[in-house]
């Protein structure tokens, strides 16, 4: 996978006063980035959002929306500086194991077909491929298809 981490990230809880630095990172990674509005309305919605820091700087976040025994992954994203160090699987073995302390059944997500480190990332968590969103993204020349992916956080009664 990637190099261990010199220093430990470090979790919490996602604040409206974090908001420049999360609209500055997701500025820093997509071509079609989340608003400002779109973080703030995932806070004020009660979204599972968080922050990971680490060495004292803040390194990424991500937004899981959940419901009906049901989480629904929407952003996850590292800083481009401290990407390929395993800071993407730890976080999302965070946001897993956040969700199955909440007893939430399973995870969904999208990821654009062209983000080959992302699918990998969430192939080798565990997610499996469900199917595709026909034109879900917006893209440079038109829309582009996302992946459909789900994960299963404990087993279901029989």
């Amino acid at each position: 996978m990637s190099a261990m981490l010199d220093e430990h990230p470090r979790y919490r809880s996602m604040m409206s006063a974090d908001l420049e630095l999360v609209v500055a990172l997701e500025l820093k990674n997509y071509e079609f980035p989340w608003t400002r509005g779109n973080f703030s309305d995932s806070l004020a919605a009660g979204y599972l959002c968080w922050i990971v820091e680490c060495a004292g700087e803040f390194v990424g976040y991500s937004v899981v929306a959940t419901g009906a025994g049901e989480a629904h992954l929407l952003n996850l994203s590292i800083a481009p500086t401290w990407q390929r160090r395993g800071l993407g699987r730890a976080m999302l073995d965070f946001v897993t194991e956040r969700l199955r302390e909440l007893q939430i059944d399973k995870i969904y997500l999208e990821v654009r077909l062209s983000n080959a480190i992302g699918r990998r990332l969430y192939a080798r968590a565990g997610f499996r491929e469900l199917g595709t969103r026909r034109g879900y993204y917006p893209a440079a020349q038109g829309r582009e298809d996302a992946l459909v992916m789900e994960l299963p956080l404990r087993a279901l009664p029989s």
